[in-house]
């Protein structure tokens, strides 16, 4: 066959080529959508579906493909049920109708040390517990309450609200222990009037549990309360005309300061988060 035979064939064939080609599309289409996909993966504002929701607190990852399986979540008012679809931070993801806040919860734990500020605002000159945990994450974790510059031990962080606000509220029953060293021997009968409560500012303050530390100076008390109220161990001392040394948080709800040293910070175990989280 001459060249322009060849040639002229293949120009005849042009149709059938076409066509042809068209038969191998979804190959074509798969290439292209790896691609994509490729794009997609390299992207650090996209972030997949299931991992939006899980990071919500509204499930576990496994449970949120069963729910856009399902069609309980949309993005930008569409249901999406594809698996592995990745979506930006900035689009509106609801679940059930609800609104998702897709920043992950995260939750500290800080053995805070003496003379540390605890604010949420920037105190230039000021050492703030905040620049001991800046480590512990990208997010903003507040302090959940407050202790007195002077007062060390366990305190949390969280970016978790609707926990904080648990925790915070007068009702939420959380136990707290703190070990007092005071600046002169406790009277009996003073030790006895904390165990009765005492009105401070019209309102009663009751205490769980008070007593002498165990082999200890008659000036070292461990008291057990469940009061929100600011500053609360200081003044039932002052209120009895004493002065506290030294105040050291040791028990906050289940977490204990076993294997942490002062100043030093950890995350908080999974079911350390639940315990937290049955308060209410």
């Amino acid at each position: 066959m001459g060249r322009s035979d060849y040639n002229r064939g293949r120009k005849s064939s042009g149709g059938r080529r076409s066509s042809y080609g068209k038969q191998h599309n979804p190959g074509r289409n798969a290439t292209v959508q790896k691609q994509v996909q490729r794009k997609q993966s390299s992207d650090p504002d996209l972030i997949r579906l299931n991992k939006y929701v899980a990071n919500s607190g509204v499930c576990t990852r496994r449970e949120a493909d069963v729910y856009i399986a399902a069609g309980n979540v949309t993005v930008n008012g569409k249901p999406i049920t594809e698996m592995g679809h990745k979506v930006r931070l900035s689009d509106e993801v609801r679940f059930d109708g609800r609104l998702l806040n897709p920043v992950k919860k995260e939750y500290v734990v800080l053995n805070k040390p003496k003379d540390f500020t605890v604010t949420t605002r920037n105190e230039k000159g000021k050492r703030t517990v905040q620049g001991l945990i800046s480590n512990a994450s990208k997010s903003e974790l507040l302090p959940v309450g407050k202790l007195h510059n002077d007062t060390t031990g366990l305190l949390v962080f969280t970016n978790d609200t609707d926990l904080t606000l648990r925790l915070s509220s007068p009702k939420n029953g959380l136990r707290k222990i703190y070990h007092v060293e005071l600046n002169k021997t406790l009277r009996s009968s003073d030790l006895k009037k904390i165990q009765g409560g005492l009105t401070i500012d019209e309102k009663m303050v009751r205490v769980h549990d008070v007593s002498f530390v165990e082999n200890a100076p008659k000036n070292q008390i461990g008291i057990e309360i469940y009061s929100t109220r600011s500053n609360i161990v200081h003044r039932i001392f002052e209120e009895l005309g004493y002065g506290i040394e030294k105040l050291d948080r040791v028990i906050y709800g289940p977490l204990t300061k076993k294997d942490l040293p002062r100043g030093h910070w950890r995350y908080l175990t999974e079911q350390e988060v639940i315990n937290l989280g049955m308060i209410k």
